[in-house]
């Protein structure tokens, strides 16, 4: 949904703050448990919690690596639609032509003919952002808080509006109503593209070999369209990303039993020294554990809200705005002024959509 231009340490720590919060509570239970009602057999060795430790930031960096993968792959599918578009609108306004034709046909109408196919490929966008955004079972941003938190402040365009609002001014009624039949309409439009073509190849308003050049876009498009849809509807592998998870919070849960410990024993080899530090020594375990925890959650948190590149986290791929730069582009080559061009999405906290 947004691609942030920047992200501070402290929005990290903002969009962390709850599961910080929480591991301090840990820290503290585990610390009243061992240090404060005595039970000091609440300790495991170090060398297993290495070994646990190391497997999870394996998996985590896999993970991590897997995800920044679909997302760059998402960046480069919708690069590709940026290309395809503009060439797409080139060759419609040098192709179309009566350069062929048995008939003139009036200039008004060939501008007519351009504008239609123009404005169904923009309908064609709009489409298919709106079905990127479709919620999957699969998607976890919006199971996080502070995810939900934010997107109270910025929102998609696709949640505040519907398809059939946005297409009505692209469409004609009888295509609005072809489209809205069909449940892939991303698709349904292509069609719709394709006919058109024909039909201004058999009144010879565009030549054969031009009408094979532009249905070879159209065939670049629905590739373009089949990966983007790929990534939607293929979620990064369940088994890993839930094992991810859970070996996660094992590890985390693990911890204070092993650094808890180790700061009591040193509490105990400073009473010499330092009587007045040596029995508040282990409190000082709670930051060790907070920033070791903090770092192994927000990793796997990381390359989870990742996995899914279209579904409105503040790092995905700005699909709104491309659309919209797309559809500027388009409409400024086809002469349109100003004023009757939309104005590009906001970003709104150094965020695009």
């Amino acid at each position: 949904m947004y691609t942030k231009k920047t992200f501070s340490a402290k929005d990290m720590m903002k969009w962390t703050r709850f599961e910080t919060y929480l591991f301090i509570g840990i820290a503290l239970v585990f610390i009243g448990l061992y240090h404060l009602l005595g039970l000091t057999w609440l300790k495991i060795p170090w060398t297993p919690l290495a070994l646990i430790g190391t497997a999870v930031a394996f998996v985590i960096g896999f993970q991590n690596n897997s995800a920044y993968g679909r997302i760059w792959e998402a960046r480069k599918i919708w690069g590709g639609i940026v290309n395809t578009s503009r060439t797409l609108g080139m060759y419609l306004q040098d192709m179309i032509t009566n350069e062929y034709a048995q008939t003139d046909t009036a200039a008004p109408e060939l501008t007519h003919e351009i504008k239609t196919i123009t404005y169904r490929h923009i309908a064609w966008m709009t489409a298919l952002r709106h079905a990127m955004r479709t919620p999957k079972p699969w998607e976890t941003v919006h199971q996080e808080r502070s995810n939900r938190e934010w997107q109270k402040i910025v929102q998609p365009p696709e949640t505040l509006s519907t398809f059939e609002q946005d297409a009505s001014d692209y469409l004609s009624a009888e295509d609005l109503e072809y489209v809205l039949s069909k449940n892939n309409k991303q698709t349904a439009l292509l069609y719709l593209q394709s006919h058109h073509l024909r039909r201004l190849k058999e009144k010879g308003i565009i030549w054969e070999f031009s009408f094979l050049e532009l249905e070879g876009i159209l065939q670049e498009l629905f590739s373009l369209q089949g990966k983007s849809e790929r990534i939607k509807n293929f979620p990064y592998p369940r088994h890993f990303a839930t094992l991810n998870h859970f070996f996660m919070w094992i590890f985390v849960l693990l911890l204070p039993l092993g650094i808890i410990p180790q700061f009591a024993e040193f509490g105990q080899e400073l009473q010499e020294a330092h009587p007045l530090i040596a029995p508040y020594f282990v409190w000082f375990s709670i930051p060790f554990y907070v920033l070791v925890a903090w770092v192994f959650h927000t990793m796997e948190r990381i390359g989870r809200t990742g996995e899914n590149p279209f579904e409105g986290s503040a790092n995905d791929v700005p699909i709104s705005t491309i659309a919209r730069g797309i559809e500027i582009d388009l409409r400024q080559n086809l002469g349109e002024s100003a004023e009757e061009i939309p104005a590009q999405f906001p970003v709104i906290y150094d965020t695009q959509m």
